[in-house]
């Protein structure tokens, strides 16, 4: 996906992106770094690892929509003022294809930018002997927070 060119709030967004998902026991615990941060553009990668599977042995569609929804997460983040913190609001995946491949690599893309709501798509890829192959998609909404207690950015 090529994003729109969009202008972040925050010079340091990048480290601030960084320092978050840094935060993120889920992400650590499916295995999953950091690949791209731009603004309005997030691509994060994992490996295939058995304990993260179905019955079939594809990767969980919750672990797919889970890496997924952080990568639209920091795509939006990423835009965001450096006091502002992110949440989900709601997300749909649509599943279009096995989860089956040694890597993957979700990528989340700012749609529409907000003061307080963003829109953004996410796509998950299946990576197998260097072919990719789309597995999922994302429409995901999310919402801005400043001042909140218990809830950093």
């Amino acid at each position: 996906m090529s994003p729109p060119a969009y202008l972040p709030k925050d010079p340091a967004y990048a480290e601030r992106v960084r320092a978050s998902f840094a935060r993120q026991a889920a992400m650590e615990t499916i295995g999953a770094t950091l690949a791209v941060v731009e603004p309005g553009r997030v691509s994060i990668e994992m490996a295939w690892a058995q304990p993260l599977t179905q019955q079939h042995g594809f990767l969980h569609a919750g672990m797919v929509a889970t890496a997924l929804d952080s990568a639209c997460g920091y795509a939006a983040f990423s835009l965001m003022p450096a006091d502002a913190a992110v949440l989900t609001i709601e997300y749909k995946i649509n599943l279009l294809a096995p989860a089956k491949g040694e890597r993957f690599r979700m990528e989340g893309l700012v749609i529409k930018p907000g003061r307080t709501v963003t829109v953004a798509e996410g796509r998950a890829f299946a990576i197998e002997s260097g072919r990719e192959t789309l597995v999922a998609t994302m429409n995901c909404t999310l919402m801005a927070l400043v001042g909140r207690n218990g809830i950093e950015n």
